[in-house]
């Protein structure tokens, strides 16, 4: 989300995901949602850190496995709970992009009370990213 001031400080978030399988979650980032990543921390692999357009999102192994939750499952009430907002450039492209991949859309493009245009998505461990543009 741009503010229009190139001078300001910048600040960044990276939501931390934990997952199953921290190998096969960063190639599924990588391959359907067009993520990269540089490498692995942790023999076996436990971390990694997926990276689109200056989007980071943490990627976490434990050594339980089963113990994810994605917000619309902690609340049974919030289905359509966000785990991450992504504001992109043009979010009708991404669509469309991620259509073409056979990404799991959870909930089609639209434009929203609150002034953004976005859809969702639900990535392979259940997280819901939402992806949209400001309209006003």
């Amino acid at each position: 989300m741009a503010d229009g001031n190139a001078n300001r400080p910048r600040w960044s978030i990276a939501p931390y995901f934990i997952v199953d399988d921290v190998v096969a979650t960063a190639n599924d980032y990588r391959d359907q949602l067009g993520f990269q990543y540089e490498r692995f921390w942790g023999e076996p692999p436990c971390f990694c850190m997926v990276h689109r357009s200056g989007v980071v999102i943490m990627l976490s192994q434990l050594a339980a496995t089963g113990v994810m939750r994605p917000n619309r499952l902690a609340h049974p009430e919030a289905d359509d709970a966000w785990d991450a907002y992504i504001w992109v450039d043009n979010a009708d492209a991404l669509y469309a992009e991620f259509q073409a991949k056979g990404v799991k859309i959870a909930r089609a493009i639209c434009d929203q009370p609150y002034g953004c245009r976005d859809f969702d998505v639900e990535d392979c461990n259940g997280y819901r990213l939402c992806f949209g543009h400001n309209t006003g």
